[in-house]
């Protein structure tokens, strides 16, 4: 059990961290001594950062859950979001967990790992899903990546890197320069919507993804707000004039399900059409058609019309 044995590991270390700083204020306050500096106590912190992510990549203890995309019109899977997923006593996100190896010079070997886990754990999908990997831009310029096609078992035209961030300006050509032999070997490309400076727009048709994705800030309530579906609609002619997939995140509502399908949004995920999930016996699951019908009468209470769809925000 990875989850078990992960969990118990980071129990334990994480006393043995708060056990030594425990005893080590325990003595200075009975030896009068004074608090550490701020720079010491820094380097401190980044020498715990630095075990505790180091353990994790020496240890092999990052997981991954997979999160069905559906296309909106066929109301079938078709692909499938690697998400990585960290076992911890305080609970602490996976962003939280990237952040802190990040801070300590680690961002790209912890990357790396969730990526080879995500590529391992894919071969218990079905062959015709492809998989969303996220990844920072400056690890696209990592030497590692070529490498790391050449050592899995997933085709890398069943490969989407999906950038969690914007591509630094400075950085820009460099990224261009290492991911086009990729693509040509049939890698695919997805950008967010979190980035809507003009540079960034810019940048983007020049980059010519081949998915875009859209959150809550555009789909949220877009059976309800007229200029949000207007929005919607908008992405919907740009993209297609584009040759852009574009998918929809966040999905909470039976509502914004049915009007997204009907302005044409290409496929959509969200905690109403499935929740990310560790178990293979889960993604099993994912060859069910769809049921639209179904969902609302599942979502509608005991004293609710039918038409009336309710959702479940997602954390």
């Amino acid at each position: 059990m990875p989850e078990r044995a992960l969990l118990e590991y980071l129990l334990e270390t994480r006393r043995s961290d708060t056990s030594m700083v425990e005893t080590l204020e325990a003595r200075d306050m009975l030896l009068g001594r004074p608090a550490l500096p701020p720079q010491f106590a820094e380097q401190l912190d980044a020498i715990r950062s630095i075990s505790r992510i180091g353990a994790l990549l020496q240890n092999q203890m990052v997981m991954t859950a997979f999160q069905p995309i559906y296309g909106l019109e066929g109301k079938t899977v078709v692909g499938a979001e690697a998400l990585s997923r960290f076992v911890s006593d305080d609970g602490a996100a996976a962003e939280l967990w990237f952040a802190e190896a990040a801070a300590v010079g680690l961002g790209a070997n912890l990357e790396f790992a969730a990526l080879g886990s995500a590529a391992a754990a894919a071969q218990d999908l079905p062959e015709d899903l492809y998989v969303s990997l996220n990844i920072s831009p400056t690890s696209c310029l990592d030497p590692r990546l070529p490498e790391l096609f050449e050592h899995i078992e997933l085709p890398i035209d069943r490969v989407v890197l999906e950038l969690t961030e914007d591509i630094p300006e400075e950085e820009y050509l460099q990224f261009i320069s290492a991911i086009n032999p990729l693509r040509e070997q049939g890698l695919r490309i997805a950008v967010d919507d979190t980035h809507t400076g003009a540079g960034s727009l810019s940048r983007m048709i020049h980059l010519q993804p081949d998915f875009l994705k859209v959150g809550r800030n555009v789909i949220g309530d877009v059976d309800k707000d007229g200029l949000q579906r207007a929005l919607a609609a908008c992405l919907v002619d740009f993209t297609e004039q584009a040759g852009i997939t574009l998918v929809a995140e966040g999905i909470e509502t039976v509502g914004e399900l049915k009007v997204l399908t009907e302005l044409g949004i290409s496929a959509g995920q969200g905690y109403l059409l499935g929740r990310p999930s560790v178990r293979p016996e889960d993604w099993t699951n994912w060859n069910t058609r769809l049921d639209v019908d179904g969902l609302e009468r599942q979502l509608a209470g005991p004293g609710d019309s039918p038409t009336v769809s309710r959702g479940r925000k997602s954390p």
